[in-house]
């Protein structure tokens, strides 16, 4: 895989405000990555530096190895939804993506084919003013599909949706990126991110926290702590300890041993080697949302 998407050492002031301070990740072609923060943490900054909405006072921010400014029809290669907002109550779905698609130089036929893509077909001949934030999140992402792009940037899109849509959105985004796209989302809903992404960029205070897979992430704040279960836990115990293993008993579950310092795959090898039956395995590591708060709370000092 390659780097779609790159911000290096990103620095942007507003006069004696630091909104983004050194900031440097990517994303890779493929992939849906998380960009988490708490409020005023910069990603909307970054985002809209990306998107050269705003000038950087230093470093770049770079799509394809380009400015934003610097693409070849931009609409084509990257589309973008930062906020559910910007609609004509008065105009029709439809017709406000046969506005944006004119501004584009896009075809007026990709409206409809993008309302589509979002299940907002239905829809397509009513006035925004009457939409839920729901349904402009849904036509919200049509606008930024328009130009069929080969990257998505999405800035909280699930927020105002039902289960139905959450879940409908959670299975488009991972399709896109599945097929080949490329989807940077930031988002507050940590439980649904941590069901859709591959990779996470966490901030806080304008600088980065962490940049790593979600396994890598959970893993590494957790201890990586592995448990088994079967109906020979002394001898798998025994055995696991001579090959190694940081293996003990389990309070409280005669049929339970947990191993720590140890990744899951390492452990299900050397389960296998001992050749004792086990019947569950599963890793006690911490939800994203945990180590979303563990991460954000020790760049502000907090405890």
């Amino acid at each position: 895989m390659t780097d779609v998407i790159s911000v290096q050492g990103l620095v942007k002031r507003f006069r004696s405000v630091v909104a983004v301070h050194e900031l440097s990740f990517d994303v890779q072609s493929g992939t849906v990555t998380g960009f988490l923060g708490p409020n005023g943490a910069g990603k909307t900054t970054t985002l809209r530096a990306l998107l050269g909405l705003v000038n950087a006072t230093s470093g770049t921010a770079t799509v394809f190895g380009q400015t934003y400014r610097e693409l070849q029809n931009p609409s084509r290669r990257i589309g973008a939804a930062l906020e559910a907002s910007g609609f004509h109550p008065g105009r029709k779905a439809i017709d406000h993506l046969k506005v944006a698609a004119i501004a584009a130089g896009i075809p007026k036929a990709r409206a409809g084919a993008a309302l589509v893509e979002v299940g907002m077909e239905p829809a397509a001949d009513r006035r925004v003013g009457g939409f839920s934030l729901g349904m402009r999140q849904r036509l919200a992402l049509a606008g930024a599909l328009l130009g069929q792009p080969e990257v998505l940037v999405l800035d909280e899109p699930a927020n105002g949706l039902d289960p139905e849509g959450i879940h409908w959105m959670r299975g488009f985004l991972r399709s896109y990126a599945d097929q080949g796209g490329t989807v940077l989302i930031s988002s507050h809903v940590l439980s649904e991110v941590a069901q859709t992404v591959d990779h996470v960029v966490i901030v806080a205070g304008g600088r980065l926290v962490a940049s790593s897979t979600l396994a890598e992430l959970t893993d590494r704040t957790s201890g990586g702590a592995v448990r088994l279960r079967s109906e020979q836990a002394g001898p798998l115990r025994d055995a696991l300890v001579a090959r190694g293993a940081a293996a003990t008993l389990a309070d409280g579950d005669a049929d339970a041993v947990v191993v720590t310092g140890s990744e899951a795959k390492d452990v299900g090898r050397m389960v296998a080697d001992t050749g004792v039956p086990v019947f569950e395995m599963t890793t006690d590591g911490s939800n994203l949302e945990d180590v979303f708060l563990q991460l954000t709370a020790s760049e502000a000092g907090q405890p």
